[in-house]
């Protein structure tokens, strides 16, 4: 994915508890609502990216994970902390803006993935 010269980063970035949502609107006027699932199970992190191309490791039972605390990593990122413990994904602003724009298609292909692994998502909320 190309992203224009320009750079683009969160003018806001808010975070929803109740609904587990993560809401940024972005400085071109993109706004999204990603879910702490969604975040969770794409994190940048060698535990979830593997050590290259095709050493992914596919996240399972994260339904119910919610996001803890959110920490600015200098000017160009966020760490985001996970119920489950999960804290070692630096997601760049260039990452999230792409994780937006794209969060359809990665959406279903996760829950392809899931059902391939015959893993049946579960939402408990408790």
């Amino acid at each position: 994915m190309t992203i224009s010269n320009a750079k683009i980063y969160p003018l806001e970035i808010k975070l929803h508890q109740a609904s587990k949502l993560l809401e940024i609107k972005f400085s071109n006027l993109t706004e999204c609502m990603l879910s702490c699932e969604f975040l969770r199970v794409h994190s940048p992190s060698a535990e979830v990216r593997g050590h290259g191309p095709g050493q992914e490791i596919l996240q399972i039972h994260k339904e119910n994970v919610t996001i803890e605390s959110i920490e600015p990593v200098g000017q160009y990122a966020v760490k985001l902390v996970f119920s489950d413990g999960h804290n070692t994904g630096i997601y760049t602003w260039d990452y999230l803006y792409e994780l937006a724009v794209t969060y359809e298609a990665l959406w279903e292909e996760y829950l392809k993935k899931l059902s391939n692994a015959g893993i049946q998502r579960i939402e408990t909320d408790g």
